[in-house]
């Protein structure tokens, strides 16, 4: 068996994108394939399986010597469960910088391309292959790249990605705007998460300068929720840090309708990085960055220390 695997926080690409590629490998590879997640999706992946009539798929926590393994959406061992090094993986697809620390045991297929999602790779490895799949998986498919390019809002964008997720937005017969308008809505549904699970929801691990920081994103259409709960957030940060073996955190709610991110201040050290890494100063708890929505290209890449 193989088990196609996304990161530790399954959005709609990390978790939409195994279940493509798993089809792919037992329809056209004749290979024995099943997805699984690594936690819980977010309510966005949750609203996509329901939508196009796919069971979540199971949850495993750690791997080993005996595991086939196909690795999407991530290449950082940091975002993959125990034991990926002792595992056997087959494959590598990604759309985000190489980040390094994750071993084989044996040489293996790497794809990684400077496009918006996972899922635009996987329909370009697919070839004529492609021209198979079922309305549910076109519909995943469709899912992963709205929700990575933020219905083509942001700006890692391609005309590759726009033009294919509106080849299969014709198929099936479906109003981009109106889908996508459905997708953020279940996005932005988080009033049942606690701060923790919040600041959790989507959130990755870096090192800038020997500081090793969890850098999360919310993207919502309601930015103001998000923001009424602004004390209790950075109460919970420390905490959340300590628990996750880092420095510190950095929370960014981004706001998809109006293009722009809010970054919570709660203490003078990310003070201090906002000001190096945005060349803004502030003396309060928020900072907001007009035109900010990417963590891949206009976060990650601008931090200092």
């Amino acid at each position: 068996m193989i088990y196609v695997i996304g990161h530790k926080n399954p959005d709609s690409d990390s978790t939409g994108s195994p279940l493509i590629w798993a089809w792919h490998l037992r329809t056209n590879r004749g290979l024995n394939a099943e997805a699984r997640l690594l936690n819980v999706p977010n309510m966005e992946a949750d609203f996509m399986l329901h939508r196009w009539g796919f069971d979540r798929p199971a949850i495993i926590e750690r791997v080993g010597p005996g595991d086939d393994l196909v690795v999407v959406d991530t290449n950082n061992v940091g975002e993959l469960p125990p034991g990926i090094n002792d595992a056997n993986v087959i494959e590598i697809i990604d759309h985000h910088r190489l980040q390094g620390g994750l071993t084989t045991r044996l040489p293996l297929t790497v794809t990684i391309r400077p496009l918006a999602c996972t899922a635009t790779i996987m329909h370009q490895l697919m070839g004529e292959d492609s021209s198979h799949m079922p309305s549910d998986i076109r519909g995943l498919m469709l899912t992963c790249i709205l929700s990575d390019t933020l219905a083509f809002r942001s700006p890692t964008t391609t005309p590759v990605d726009r033009a294919l997720a509106e080849t299969l937005a014709a198929e099936l017969g479906i109003e981009i705007d109106s889908y996508a308008a459905e997708m953020f809505a279940a996005k932005s549904n988080v009033e049942h998460l606690t701060d923790a699970e919040l600041l959790r929801t989507d959130s990755k691990s870096y090192e800038v300068d020997g500081v090793i920081l969890r850098v999360s994103v919310l993207e919502t259409t309601c930015p103001e929720a998000i923001l009424k709960r602004k004390a209790g957030l950075m109460d919970s940060m420390k905490a959340v840090a300590d628990d996750d073996k880092v420095d510190d955190f950095l929370f960014f709610v981004v706001d998809i309708l109006n293009e722009q991110s809010t970054l919570l201040i709660q203490n003078d050290f990310v003070r201090s990085l906002a000001r190096k890494s945005f060349d803004v100063e502030t003396d309060g708890d928020e900072l907001l960055l007009p035109g900010v929505t990417s963590r891949k290209l206009q976060i990650v890449p601008r931090l200092a220390i």
